[in-house]
């Protein structure tokens, strides 16, 4: 999320919903498709279903179902849910259902011990019958189809672990137009990747790859061959995503689309100084804002952490931002509103901020 280029062109039959692009070399042309719903105006999802799917059961799928009974706003694969828990915590999750379902969203929650307490709460207090709140998915990660508006001729897919859940659905697409695609599946074990039984119902067009068996992949492991005219969808840790970036980096006749389940690393950071609420903070070069203020007990709201949702946004009240996310207007940096979790300020600069 981090580099813009290339080509894609506007993808008519997917009517692809909101503004956030992924990728480092994705540009996508979006269009808004009309809604049941306002956008601006959330609504009550109630989990319906619970399913453990992966066999280390560190993997829980839900099924949301609206709580009025009416038809859900439409989605697209690629797309995901801001998911408000009852404690108050912001996190997105990617829609791994079937798009033409308009009755109920599935969602998939790997258990994260020291993940901020988003996945904790979604598996330990969640129970059937709870409710959640969302305003209705948003896309970052669009699919553009070969033959649909995308000048590529296939598709490569990269999943990682809980990386698949955005892609399941790009699958099933994909093979319903009939498009040349193939994917790997990686993970550390078979035990904890999940949906291997959805997954293997396309055969020998997905290659499945534990760390355990076939030890850890190569980016030749990971993109095949990876001809002229292939675009590229990976999504999984940030690792997996770096090896395919690197070896990509020089192919200009190949697209690649990427959405990672971790924070960027931070590049080319600077040291500097924060004040919040009488709270001075001393930002590392390394290190980001938000993980400073986390580790200084500032109870700083956070989400995404790779700067396209928004939950972090926060007012600077003095002095110079390095505005590094993707989401802001300039209307919204020059009235003084900055993301946390990407932008920063140069070497030894002060911010006073109002959370």
């Amino acid at each position: 999320m981090v580099l813009r280029r290339l080509r894609s062109a506007p993808t008519p039959l997917l009517g692809l919903a909101d503004v956030a692009v992924t990728g480092a070399w994705a540009v996508t042309g979006l269009r808004r498709p009309a809604r049941p719903r306002e956008r601006d105006r959330t609504f009550a999802l109630t989990v319906a279903d619970r399913q453990v799917v992966a066999r280390d059961e560190n993997v829980v799928a839900l099924t949301l179902a609206a709580g009025d009974g009416a038809p859900l706003p439409p989605w697209h694969p690629g797309a995901h849910l801001d998911i408000h828990l009852p404690s108050g915590r912001v996190r997105q999750y990617s829609l791994c259902g079937e798009p033409g379902q308009r009755s109920a969203y599935r969602i998939a929650v790997r258990r994260i011990p020291d993940g901020g307490g988003g996945s904790i709460e979604v598996h330990d207090a969640l129970p059937v019958g709870s409710t959640v709140t969302t305003s209705g998915p948003r896309n970052a990660f669009p699919l553009s189809v070969p033959g649909y508006g995308s000048p590529t001729r296939r598709l490569r897919f990269v999943a990682g672990g809980i990386g698949i859940t955005p892609i399941l659905p790009m699958l099933g697409l994909a093979e319903r137009l009939g498009v040349d695609w193939s994917m790997v599946y990686v993970g550390r074990s078979a035990e904890s990747i999940p949906f291997l039984d959805e997954v293997r119902r396309f055969g020998t067009r997905i290659e499945i790859r534990t760390d355990d068996v076939h030890g850890i992949p190569a980016a030749d492991d990971l993109l095949g061959e990876c001809d002229s005219g292939t675009t590229v969808y990976a999504c999984g840790p940030a690792d997996m995503i770096s090896i395919v970036r690197r070896r990509l980096i020089d192919r200009d006749d190949v697209e690649l689309h990427f959405e990672r389940f971790a924070a960027p690393p931070v590049v080319d950071g600077e040291p500097f100084t924060v004040t919040v609420d009488s709270t001075d903070v001393r930002v590392a070069a390394d290190e980001t804002l938000l993980g400073a203020l986390r580790r200084a007990g500032v109870a700083a709201p956070y989400s995404c952490q790779q700067g396209f949702c928004g939950t972090c946004r926060v007012r600077v009240l003095n002095g110079p931002v390095q505005h590094r996310d993707t989401l802001l207007t300039e209307a919204e940096r020059d009235g003084g509103m900055m993301l946390t979790c990407v932008s920063r300020a140069p070497a030894g600069a002060h911010l006073s901020l109002e959370l």
